[in-house]
């Protein structure tokens, strides 16, 4: 009996009569961060049914550790205490490469005040549950690319990030021989994702020195929220084991491709077994239901754009030639287009998202897609402008989406869909974290200030 087939009873049964110390579980912060800890077995024994603290400054801080001073969720005002984090039993995983050690994600479901206002695994909750409630399961998926470098972490910090070394030159995409020259590396991506019960459905060189692109086989979507989560932190992980450090980065180089986190989605009846973005007549390739949740994605698009792009480097990648379209655009097998419609078969039909990139935060760009998808099917929003032929990019007369974090945010604090969408509470909490990454971004002198102005101005 592998995971997925153990019930929670089975589940803690097996921790406890095994061999294991400790357990390892791991919170998703709003930066799609998985912020972690170690806990003793009996803990976990002590805590699996009910809740265990985890000091909510994990929805007080930004990636780098420094705390907000705009945001009333936590801070110096409340002492930052404790929250209470539940684990999810049925995430159950052992990890490969620590040596099966248990592991479990967990999330504040059960604490309403971060429930309802940073936890992005919650968030997602409610959004799947109010499609449950229309009568459909959501099926995603997210693909990634990445780029991957020689060195540990401490000697690139050490270098400053210059003189960064790929672990492959040149541009080469789908390429035999270079995933030959990394083959132990490709083949434990392949063998310990698949243990670790984030399986992969493929992997290949994109064009770039040291990219690859990889996308989690699909799953119900809280599970495919989950796994892609993981899937960056696995692969982070795995390629230390080889001397390497990979970055998810949307843009890491103005001169090189940015690095896509495409969404696939399809919307199927409650029972799982009929996709509802298939349609059974011959000459057409979309259905009205399908339609509708296009339209729905289109118009929310421009108003919840940070759900999808949520760094200051994200709008480096957006509309600059590397393959995300700045406009809301759709299209029947379109890769320039934001929404790629891609009909097959009664299993494969589905969307692609292709606006957000790999530095997205699962929970909340899956959140995004599935709330305003199911936006355009309850208001019967229609596609109002036809599929987009040839290079999208070129499509300027529909309009064009922020080209920046500080624009894209405000627009989302004054949008009333966004509120809708995901609840006051949430939208003002998210925005004043998208506000405050913008002031950091704005108070740095970047190389680029130095190179041009320090001796001739």
């Amino acid at each position: 009996m592998n995971e997925e087939e153990m019930n929670e009873e089975e589940i803690i049964k097996k921790i406890k009569e095994s061999d294991h110390l400790k357990i390892k579980y791991g919170i998703p912060d709003v930066d799609g961060i998985l912020r972690s800890k170690y806990i003793h077995k009996n803990k976990f024994l002590e805590t699996a049914k009910s809740e265990i603290g985890f000091c909510d400054v994990v929805f007080g801080w930004d990636s780098g550790d420094l705390c907000y001073d705009n945001s009333m969720v936590t801070g110096w005002h409340s002492g930052y205490p404790d929250a209470k984090a539940k684990l999810d039993i049925a995430t159950f995983r052992e990890i490969p490469w620590e040596n099966d050690v248990p592991f479990f994600i967990a999330d504040f479901s059960n604490d309403e005040k971060y429930a309802s206002t940073s936890c992005p695994r919650s968030l997602l909750k409610r959004v799947k549950k109010q499609c449950s409630e229309m009568g459909f399961k959501a099926i995603f998926a997210q693909e990634f690319e990445w780029f991957n470098f020689r060195g540990t972490p401490s000697e690139i910090h050490d270098s400053d990030f210059h003189q960064l070394q790929p672990i492959t030159p040149g541009m080469f995409g789908y390429s035999g021989i270079r995933t030959s020259l990394n083959q132990n590396y490709v083949a434990e991506l392949f063998d310990l994702l698949e243990k670790f019960n984030v399986p992969v459905e493929g992997i290949h060189t994109e064009t770039g020195p040291g990219v690859y692109e990889a996308t989690v086989i699909y799953d119900d979507i809280l599970a495919a929220a989950d796994k892609a989560m993981l899937f960056k932190t696995s692969v982070k992980e795995i390629a230390y084991l080889h001397n390497f450090v990979a970055t998810f980065m949307a843009k890491w180089n103005a001169n090189l491709p940015g690095c896509g986190g495409h969404i696939h989605q399809s919307l199927w009846d409650e029972s799982g077994t009929r996709n509802l973005f298939f349609s059974e007549k011959e000459n057409l390739k979309t259905t009205e239901l399908q339609e509708h949740y296009i339209a729905g994605q289109l118009v929310c698009l421009p108003e919840i754009l940070p759900m999808y792009a949520p760094n200051v480097n994200s709008y480096k990648r957006i509309g600059h030639g590397d393959w995300a379209p700045a406009t809301p655009t759709w299209g029947i097998d379109n890769r320039t287009a934001a929404i790629r419609v891609i009909p097959g078969s009664k299993k494969s039909s589905r969307i692609e998202l292709r606006v957000p990139g790999a530095d997205t935060n699962a929970y909340l760009a899956m959140a995004a897609s599935l709330a305003s998808g199911l936006y355009g099917i309850k208001n019967k929003i229609k596609l109002e402008t036809p599929d987009t032929k040839g290079n999208a990019y070129n499509e300027t007369g529909k309009g064009r989406l922020s080209t920046n974090l500080a624009d894209a945010t405000e627009k989302m604090v004054n949008s009333t869909v966004a509120r809708e969408l995901f609840g006051a509470a949430f939208v003002e909490h998210f925005t004043k974290t998208r506000e405050w990454e913008w002031r950091q971004f704005e108070k740095n002198v970047s190389d680029w200030e130095l190179k041009r102005y320090f001796e001739i101005i």
